[in-house]
């Protein structure tokens, strides 16, 4: 209640204060008074401190924007040339150095590695066992001597013992043999020893199967009989398919490498015993003798179904195809592929295609390192040492390295994990836990680290890991499983806390003025991101479900220490007061430009990898440090003018302005924010902490446009400045207001109810400072008359009329630039109707009262013009009043008639419309009653007298009225004045056959047009000649012109029968108003009653005329188009039968001609007495002031 009460009396000052306008209409300024008289060294100084405050509070408001675009230039600069800033590595990310020994044992495991090389090699790879050495010479730092040890080690070491491994997943397209069209398919493979053949041709004849054979029985065993293939293996049967899928998996020692074969088979299983099931019971047979026994039953199997057309046993599987794979013909990366099925001799029919992963390994490596370690171990350690080596020799751009190696370090990593037997998995989770730790001492390219983590993601799937079977007991591959998965969670956990040690630092290392920086930081995100989101991450780190947490944590922990360093940087405790708030400037304009960043660059990539709100988490801690550390400081500043009695210097209001538009500034980011973080910001309100030093800095505001206004008058010579009609003082004048109401803009005060005070304030200063302004300008003119010629004095006093218009025009807007119709709202909602209507009083009341004191300014330096011409004007009434009557009107009149011919040319040449038409109309006043005095001085005269003032008067209301261009005929016939009846002059055509022929050219000319760029409109005429009743059809318009501000219009159609004087009884018909459209659909119906005899002219016409509508002023023309009444009127057009309703509709392009570039025009105008004629041009004189408005 007590805050209403205050705003009323407020406002009751307000008003009480708007009412001082009017007093100070004749006594000069105060002594005290800003305005008064100065000194001129005094008054130059004065001058110079305003240009210089209005010349920083034009900086100030420009700084927001300049400090954006100087982040956008300082951001292009460094987009291609400047590096990323160092990373900051901690100490304890970075591992130990591996020592001699284990190099030495490392380098052995290498050597051990290209020594034992098996496998068709890729193009990429390196076959030079010399190049290889060579290489690992580097990469191990290692000398010839002790390299020639280690290798002379490795050759007498035991070779390694190879391994195959075979996945059978599935086949297609296989032979049906069963009756029912389909087969029971299943797979019999094994190994056939030393089958290499000695050339491709005898590889091509040589035909194999599981058979014994002699020559090497006496070679490999002493026994009397011997298993023919190793490890004879079989797979499930597939019941009832074409297309069988196993997915099953098998290994097979592998007694050379280079000369043994992998065999397989692919039968129908027919019965219960079969060569199915003697495989499977191979396993079960203890001693060769029982081995050789259930061969024999295989082979016979397989001699009874040699061929397909010769009958076989009852029983017997049949067989379906075969696939022979010679060891060595394997890849080093092993095969995954599909081959095709061959028969086992001519006489077999097969067909399809069986899918077959192999690789081979070994299975026994004899190096010191392989019998203490895990091979994962291994071949971690090799990677790392080679990673080290590679990277320490990019020269180009280390930082943005894509980790790919050298063709020497690849061949030896590819056959050290086939040798050793990784899988896809193990080898990417190596390579992900190598390259993530290398990149914690020596950052590498985020690109490289978020493709691995896909590699890791695509091999999780235990079923996409194929043939990985395990080779040890169940509790040792349990234990190295665990190891394992620790390993890869120690390596997810300590890249994020590295990477989160980066976000914490992220404006020194990822600074937006480097692009490079920008993207690095973005892969890092997204790397990061797709980490927490990876199944290996949730399954090896599943307390670590919450990472968005742990990144929130980090940005607001660097946030919190990047403003720590910046208030460090400044020190805004130190120093006085006024220095205080200047470095609290620098402060939040660090903060702003950071936000800005934020919101700009950061948080899109914040939110797009990891959906962590970046700009919210820093804007809001931001803005919560900002404000308490300003409110304290405001809190200081409020004390200090309370002991110094109110006091404030012009400097300390400056930077208390700049303070205030740079939180308004900082404050500004919340419409980013989302709605619910929007509330209760520590910002909100800070408008609060300004209250009083925003008023006092009002009143330093006001003081330096007095100072400015005075300075202005003083070197005005008041002559019009290039272009317009007015000089130099109200120019500056209008510019000072101008940047007043900037300010009060910028400030944009938020406290609507509170705002009015400020409101009124400003209002009262616009207002008395130009009304000081007209003053001085009038006090000026009266003291430079003495000494001045006639005609330079009342050039003077037209630009000083034309100084005050300036002004008053300007501040006309007031209402609208200072939204006094949201202060009446915003006070209505808190005081209710009476608060609205005191805010209504107190504001307008003072723009009325500086209305009043303005006109009286142009009142007085009126008067001084019409006093100026005076004695002239008395000379040449007295000369009509007694010239003869021999001398005929015009000669008499002449004198007078010149005069005032210069001295309009003059005043038109000089005047603004408006000052024109008032001294116009002063002077035609100051006329009528010199001549009324003359004529009521002369009573009783004769006749002549009076028809020579008559005459006087005639010419001069057609000379001030000067065609319509000057004074109307309504303001002009008034008082004194007694009309005359307009003289017809002579023409061969009377007013209505002029206005018949104007409307034949404009049908004329409206069949000529096609296209205009003034729009179309298209209607449908018909006539019911029995009822003589003309419908009209408006549908619709497209094109129109564009006439309001936003770009569109509000158009409407006027249609009436012309000319008026055939259709005396027709009133014009309008369509509705259309808004905010170029293309407006109307649809509209109008009749007029049309005679025979009417329609029968030729002028007969419609005419169309859009209208754009405007509430506000007159409305705008914006196009019109005629149709003749005989083209849907006369009998025997289409329009015009009982079948006129169906008729199609046309189009009339609009045109939009000038009326006075048409002859008939000038006649029309010349006849003043035709009422008609004057009516006819008045309306197209209209039309035509609309277009030259637009």
């Amino acid at each position: 209640m007590t805050t209403l009460l205050d705003l009323k009396s407020s406002v009751l000052r307000q008003v009480q204060r708007s009412q001082s306008l009017r007093s100070r209409r004749e006594p000069p300024p105060t002594a005290g008074s800003p305005l008064t008289h100065c000194p001129e060294p005094l008054a130059r100084r004065f001058s110079e401190e305003s240009m210089e405050f209005f010349e920083r509070m034009s900086t100030i408001l420009q700084k927001q924007d300049n400090m954006l675009q100087a982040a956008q230039a300082e951001s292009q600069r460094g987009a291609c040339t400047v590096p990323p800033p160092q990373e900051h590595v901690d100490q304890a990310f970075i591992p130990d150095r591996i020592s001699r020994t284990e190099l030495d044992l490392l380098y052995e495991e290498a050597v051990y590695t290209v020594v034992n090389r098996v496998g068709v090699p890729s193009p990429e790879h390196v076959t030079s066992d010399e190049d290889l050495f060579a290489y690992l010479l580097k990469v191990f730092d290692m000398g010839e001597e002790e390299h020639d040890i280690i290798l002379q080690k490795v050759q007498e070491s035991k070779r390694a013992t190879f391994s195959l491994r075979v996945s059978v997943l599935k086949a297609k397209n296989l032979l049906a043999k069963d009756a029912n069209g389909y087969s029971d398919p299943y797979c019999m493979l094994g190994i056939l020893v030393g089958q290499s053949p000695r050339d491709p041709e005898e590889k091509k004849e040589r035909k194999f199967s599981f058979r014994k054979r002699k020559d090497k029985l006496e070679k490999r065993s002493s026994t009397k009989e011997a298993l023919p293939a190793r490890c004879i293996q079989v797979t499930e049967v597939k019941p009832e398919t074409l297309n069988p899928v196993w997915d099953e998996h098998f290994v097979f020692e592998v007694d050379d490498v280079h000369s043994d074969l992998l065999h397989l088979d692919i039968w129908d299983h027919d019965d219960d015993v079969s060569v199915a099931e003697a495989c499977k019971k191979l396993n079960e047979v203890s001693g060769l003798r029982g081995m050789g026994r259930y061969f024999k039953q295989i082979a016979k199997s397989v001699r009874a179904n040699g061929s397909s057309s010769s009958g076989s046993e009852e029983n017997a599987d049949d067989f379906l195809g075969c696939i022979n794979i010679f060891l060595n013909e394997i890849p080093v990366g092993g095969f995954d592929t599909w081959f095709k099925l061959e028969p086992r001799s001519s006489a077999s029919k097969v067909q399809g295609e069986c899918h077959l992963i192999l690789k081979v390994f070994t299975s026994q490596r004899d190096t010191a390192l392989s019998k203490r370690e895990s091979n994962v171990s291994i071949h971690k350690k090799l990677l790392s040492q080679i990673v080290e080596h590679e990277h320490a020799h990019v020269k180009r751009e280390p930082y943005n390295w894509n980790g790919q190696v050298s063709p020497p370090a690849w061949t030896v990593l590819t056959h050290h994990a086939v040798q050793t037997d990784l899988t896809r998995l193990q080898q990417a989770i190596i390579r992900w836990q190598c390259y993530s730790g290398h990149h914690r001492t020596q950052r590498v390219c985020y690109s490289l680290l978020l493709r691995l983590l896909r590699a890791i993601d695509a091999e999780w799937d235990p079923p996409s890991v194929r043939g990985d079977l395990p080779k040890t007991s169940h509790s040792v591959t349990r234990d190295a499983s665990c190891v394992q998965e620790r390993q890869l969670s120690d390596s997810f956990r300590l890249y994020t806390e590295h990477c989160l040690c980066l976000m914490k630092n992220m404006r020194q290392v990822f600074p937006c003025t480097s692009a490079a920086a920008v993207t690095r930081y973005e892969l890092m995100l997204r790397g990061i991101g797709y980490m927490q989101n990876m199944r290996a991450f949730k399954t090896v780190c599943p307390l670590r479900n919450e990472l968005h947490l742990d990144i929130t944590s980090a940005v607001k922990k660097g946030t919190s220490e990047w403003y720590e360093s910046l208030v460090a940087q400044h020190k805004p405790e130190d120093g006085s007061l006024e220095e205080q708030l200047k470095k609290l400037v620098l402060v939040v304009d660090a903060v702003c430009t950071d936000v800005q960043r934020a919101q700009n660059i950061y948080n899109k990539l914040f939110y797009g990898a990891v959906k962590v709100d970046f700009f919210s988490v820093s804007y809001r801690q931001l803005e919560k440090l900002v404000a308490d550390d300003v409110n304290v400081a405001m809190e200081r500043l409020c004390g200090t003018l309370e002991q110094e009695s109110s006091r404030l210097s012009q400097t300390m209001g400056e930077t208390v302005f700049e303070l205030f538009m740079s939180l308004k500034s900082l404050k500004s980011f919340q419409e980013f924010l989302p709605l619910k973080d929007a509330k209760m910001l520590a910002l909100t309100g800070f408008h609060n902490w300004f209250k009083s030093s925003i008023h006092k800095f009002l009143q330093i505001v006001h003081d330096r446009s007095c100072d400015r206004i005075c300075k202005a008058v003083e070197s005005d010579k008041i002559e019009a400045v290039h272009q317009v009609r007015h000089s130099s003082s109200a120019l500056e004048v209008t510019s000072c207001f101008r940047q007043v109401r900037d300010i009060w803009l910028q400030l944009a005060w938020p406290d609507s109810a509170g705002a009015f005070i400020f409101v009124t304030r400003l209002t009262d200063n616009f207002c008395s400072e130009a009304v000081c302004y007209s003053e001085m300008l009038t006090r000026k003119i009266e003291r430079n008359q003495l000494g001045r010629d006639h005609k330079s004095f009342i050039v003077q006093l037209c630009v000083a009329l034309n100084n005050v218009e300036h002004v008053r025009v300007f501040l006309g807007h007031l209402p609208r630039d200072l939204d006094w119709s949201g202060v009446e709202r915003a006070m209505e909602e808190s005081c209710g109707a009476e608060g609205k209507e005191q805010v209504y009083k107190a504001l307008n009341g003072q723009l009325f009262n500086m209305d009043l004191d303005l006109q009286r300014e142009a009142k007085r330096l009126i008067a001084l013009l019409t006093d100026k011409m005076l004695p002239e004007l008395r000379r040449y009434i007295q000369h009509i009043s007694l010239s003869p009557d021999s001398i005929n009107n015009d000669d008499a009149v002449a004198p007078l008639m010149k005069y005032l011919q210069d001295t309009v040319v003059v005043l038109t040449d000089t005047l603004v419309k408006d000052n024109l038409a008032r001294v116009l109309q002063s002077l035609w006043e100051l006329l009528l009653r010199m001549i009324l005095d003359s004529v009521t001085e002369n009573r009783g005269v004769q006749v002549e007298f009076y028809n020579r003032f008559q005459y006087t008067v005639e010419t001069l209301l057609q000379f001030l009225h000067d065609k319509g261009n000057g004074l109307s005929l309504e303001d002009m016939k008034s008082g004194d004045y007694k009309a005359l009846e307009e003289e017809l002059k002579l023409n061969k055509c009377s007013s209505f056959e002029l206005i018949e022929q104007y409307y034949l050219e404009k049908i004329s000319l409206q069949k000529t047009l096609k296209h205009t760029r003034f729009g179309r409109i298209s209607v449908k005429c018909y006539y019911d000649a029995p009822e003589q009743r003309l419908t009209v059809e408006i549908l619709h318009a497209a094109d129109i012109m564009a006439l309001d501000a936003n770009g569109l219009s509000d158009p409407f159609v006027i249609v009436e029968l012309c000319p008026h004087h055939l259709f005396p009884l027709a009133k014009s018909q309008r369509t509705q108003v259309k808004l905010k459209t170029l293309h407006p659909v109307f649809d509209e119906l109008f009749y007029f009653h049309v005679s025979p005899e009417q329609y029968r002219h030729r002028f007969a016409c419609l005419t169309f005329t859009v209208m754009d509508y405007d509430w506000l002023s007159t409305n705008d023309f914006a196009g019109e188009a005629v149709a003749p009444l005989s083209d849907f009127c006369w009998p025997g057009r289409p329009n015009a039968t009982a079948a006129g309703k169906s008729v199609q509709p046309f189009i009339l392009h609009l045109s939009r001609s000038k009326p006075s570039e048409k002859p008939i025009m000038g006649l029309l105008d010349a006849r003043v007495g035709d009422r008609e004629a004057q009516e006819f041009v008045r309306r197209l004189k209209e039309i035509e002031k609309s277009m030259e408005e637009e």
